[in-house]
């Protein structure tokens, strides 16, 4: 089976439908477990009730708790989330918190060495010391996805170059996209911004997820625009985080970019049509949902 870990915030998101376990590295690593992926997370949560309470809803879905940190002295994270007119969640995150924390191991060398993928995200740098962890092991780490992830006001622009320096994957939105091809090139055209990142940085894969208005990918000899499926949207809470682990659990497992991409974005919508980031389901549950949506 293959493994991945994935890197950074664990916390409780207080939505307006009410509070739910969160944190896109927890929902990647939820989603891959889902889709048969040995999958691990790498965080910290602090040594209270809303930690203990994290852990064991870790557990309960699945994913070992044994590279979870306990902080005797910052809380577990809690975040404000506020659905906003256009379907979009704005999120209010406090700081600092117990995954600002994340302490470098040693034993963590080799275990990275011997993933076949590991995630990690822009929020978890915020911090210098989760930031020391995380660069160390990126240098461990065979292969890197760097899912964007960017949460204001905590990124700035040097930090995230050196993320992108270090990815062989990059997964962004329509908003992140918007920010770095400001940043780093001078292109208007997302599909241009997201050839001159790749080129300029040298990532192998760039995926673009666009809500509504689809998807892309670009390789170093493929480009591929896909459409959103038509659905009836429930919330769209961590759709972005399953269409990562869609296509990383079918491009693991030997299947082609296209393929994976597809499943991608089959998943995606499907996640869409349940509350929730981590809603309970099967994987025979899509293979039904494509054949109900015909796809």
């Amino acid at each position: 089976m293959k493994k991945v870990i994935c890197f950074g915030e664990i916390l409780w998101d207080n939505l307006p439908n009410g509070r739910l376990a969160g944190g896109a590295p927890m929902n990647v690593a939820y989603h891959l477990r889902k889709l048969g992926i040995d999958s691990a997370m790498l965080s910290r949560v602090g040594n209270d009730i809303a930690g203990k309470d994290l852990k064991d809803f870790i557990a309960s879905i699945g994913i070992p708790t044994d590279l979870i940190q306990l902080d005797q002295q910052q809380q577990t994270s809690e975040v404000i989330g506020e659905l906003k007119d256009n379907n979009e969640m704005v999120y209010t995150i406090t700081y600092p918190t117990a995954w600002d924390f994340i302490a470098w191991r040693a034993d963590y060398e080799l275990l990275i060495n011997q993933t076949d993928a590991f995630i990690y995200g822009s929020l978890s740098s915020r911090h210098p010391i989760s930031r020391t962890t995380l660069l160390k092991a990126l240098e461990a780490a065979p292969y890197k996805v760097f899912d964007v992830n960017l949460r204001a006001p905590f990124y700035q622009k040097e930090g995230i170059k050196e993320l992108l320096q270090h990815a062989n994957l990059v997964k962004l939105n329509e908003n992140e996209i918007e920010v770095l091809g400001t940043w780093f090139t001078s292109f208007k055209n997302d599909s241009d911004r997201a050839k001159a990142l790749k080129e300029l940085f040298e990532i192998d894969e760039i995926i673009l997820t666009k809500g509504a208005n689809g998807s892309a990918y670009y390789g170093n000899d493929l480009e591929i625009n896909q459409e959103s499926l038509s659905v009836e949207v429930i919330d769209t809470v961590g759709s972005g985080d399953s269409f990562l682990a869609g296509f990383l659990a079918k491009k693991l497992n030997g299947e082609s970019v296209l393929d994976g991409f597809k499943y991608a974005n089959k998943i995606a919508a499907f996640i869409t049509t349940k509350p929730g980031a981590c809603p309970s389901y099967q994987k025979s549950e899509i293979t039904s949902f494509n054949q109900i949506l015909n796809v």
